[in-house]
């Protein structure tokens, strides 16, 4: 595996991004969100480009340091 330190953290950043908006779209879609409508929309909003740019970051990175 081509895994760095780098790609790493982007990945991981990649994966709690998409839980943020995982759970965004079950506080909005039950009930009450805990911190309120506007702020979990903008926590969705937000949370869905960066889990597909965080992705495409640890991609790039783990490509450029194939050997």
């Amino acid at each position: 595996m081509y895994l760095t330190p780098k790609s790493s953290l982007f990945l991981g950043g990649s994966c709690v991004s998409a839980i943020a908006a995982v759970g965004s779209i079950f506080e909005l879609g039950y009930g009450q969100p805990d911190f309120g409508v506007t702020a979990t929309a903008i926590i969705l909003v937000l949370s869905i480009p960066l889990t597909g740019l965080f992705f495409f970051a640890a991609v790039k990175d783990a490509r450029a340091n194939m050997k």
